[in-house]
């Protein structure tokens, strides 16, 4: 095994990291967000409630059911959580991690214009996890002749820990995998020949604007430790929460609209990821992953792959029902720099997803909730209340209410999740920032903008919907990472 050598090390804690990690041991996720909204909203929806069997009203009743099954999947992963802080006094408290191994693989473009954010990622990586795990090394994922590549190398001159993996412009997969798969698989064929695919050596995988902070260290070297101890019955992949600090934003407009994203994983994904069964997917950051699994199932999914991290989530399902876990660690992101990035990232991602939706090499039973939810983020503006309101003016009939009342407590149950999702996410996202405050201001201003916020979340959708439909050819775009 090629394993980098223990280095000394000094466990020092800054003022700011302290602060900081008693921040992440005093928050739980709120559920008077949701349920205040919601009583307010089923309150007014049945007041003005009047029986509406038209074609209008079947349209809305059918739409606005679509999103409850989610919505009540997320509210059980907060349950989740509330529940494990609940009875963080009898797990066993972090410790250094011993026996086992860490590589954090982050793959880069290494464009200029993305390397900032590299640096400042990878030098997050050296500073706060080798406390938690003396024994790991950074593996930064290049292509072959990329522009960043003399700037990517003085990076790695300057730890020992950290070492450039080159993918070669000749390599190619036996599937003709292409973009950011196609390189995870070559990294992952290189911990094969190193003899690195083992069961105590474990792939942290990051993307190159994604950094990490003591409570990130801690919390994996938790999850591990736990492992080792349950022996054969342990789990073999891991998520936590992906944030978005005020400081890396270089467009507040987008750091406000990104603030779902955070919320998202304390709802949906804890539900699946966290009771063994990702069939929502996982993120490419902070996922980690056994070695000697990912070893049986590779990134090599075919040209068309560009959402390989939920492919690789539903090929676990099936090959590792009930292996996966959750822990309550952050990554720290960076917002999309302008709204048109914004507006691509999720293009892409509804692009990738919806293929993914009918790929008939993944069991139906993994594919199901994934086709459900992606049914909702398309039909997102369908669902609009300015466009609800544009055929209601159209067709000369202002009643919009849905054909029976229970459709107007699951459209309450929506709405209230909906404005849940920013609220809550805004407070995490606010949490990891430099005073762990809101300002006063931003509450106010996330709220006011749901409404454009889900206007370019559902553009985003219908985009990626119509690129899989005309079958245009399958492109990975990288946006501009802000430092």
């Amino acid at each position: 095994m090629t394993l980098a050598p223990p280095l000394q090390e000094v466990v020092t804690t800054s003022r700011r990291d302290t602060k900081l990690v008693q921040r992440h041991a005093d928050w739980k996720p709120s559920v008077l967000a949701f349920l205040l909204p919601f009583l307010v909203l089923v309150s007014f929806g049945l007041w003005v409630f009047e029986p509406n069997p038209t074609p209008l009203g079947w349209t809305l009743s059918v739409i606005w059911s679509l999103p409850a099954i989610g919505v009540m999947v997320g509210f059980q992963g907060v349950l989740l959580i509330r529940r494990r802080l609940r009875k963080a006094h009898e797990m066993v408290p972090p410790a250094p991690v011993e026996e086992d191994f860490l590589i954090v693989l982050v793959p880069t473009i290494g464009r200029h214009d993305t390397y900032p954010a590299l640096e400042r990622s990878v030098l997050s990586y050296v500073e706060h996890l080798p406390p938690y795990f003396p024994r790991m090394r950074v593996d930064v994922l290049t292509e072959e002749g990329c522009e960043a590549a003399e700037r990517i190398d003085d990076l790695a001159a300057m730890n020992a820990r950290i070492r450039v993996v080159t993918v070669p412009k000749v390599y190619e997969t036996a599937n003709g995998t292409r973009f950011k798969a196609r390189a995870n698989h070559y990294a992952h064929e290189l911990r094969i020949d190193e003899g690195e695919a083992l069961d105590d050596v474990w792939v942290l995988h990051m993307d190159d604007d994604t950094g990490v902070g003591p409570d990130t260290a801690a919390s994996m070297a938790q999850f591990v430790n736990r492992q080792r101890r349950e022996g054969e019955a342990g789990k073999h992949m891991a998520q936590g929460i992906l944030a978005y600090p005020r400081e890396n934003a270089v467009n507040r407009f987008t750091w406000l609209a990104d603030a779902v994203r955070p919320a998202d994983d304390i709802a949906r994904f804890r539900a699946f990821t966290g009771l063994g069964t990702p069939v929502v997917g996982v993120h490419g950051e902070l996922l980690l992953l056994r070695a000697s699994i990912e070893a049986t199932i590779g990134w090599d999914f075919g040209p068309k792959a560009i959402v390989e991290d939920a492919q690789l989530a539903l090929t676990f399902c099936r090959k590792y029902p009930g292996r996966s876990d959750w822990f309550n660690g952050r990554c720290y992101g960076a917002s999309p720099a302008t709204t048109g990035d914004f507006i691509k990232q999720r293009e892409r991602w509804a692009w990738g997803l919806v293929a993914l939706c009918f790929n008939r090499t993944v069991p139906f039973r993994y594919r199901w909730f994934l086709m459900l939810c992606m049914i909702s983020w398309v039909l997102g503006p369908l669902q609009h209340v300015a466009t609800v309101l544009l055929v209601a003016w159209f067709i000369g009939d202002f009643n919009t209410s849905p054909v029976t009342q229970s459709v107007v407590i699951m459209w309450s149950l929506s709405f209230a999740y909906v404005i849940w999702t920013y609220w809550e996410g805004l407070r995490l996202n606010a949490l990891v920032s430099a005073n762990g405050k809101r300002h006063w201001w931003e509450p106010f201003a996330v709220l006011g903008l749901i409404p454009l916020f889900s206007v370019l979340e559902g553009l985003g959708g219908l985009r990626g919907l119509i690129k899989f439909i005309k079958r245009e050819e399958n492109k990975f775009v990288v946006i501009a990472k802000p430092a």
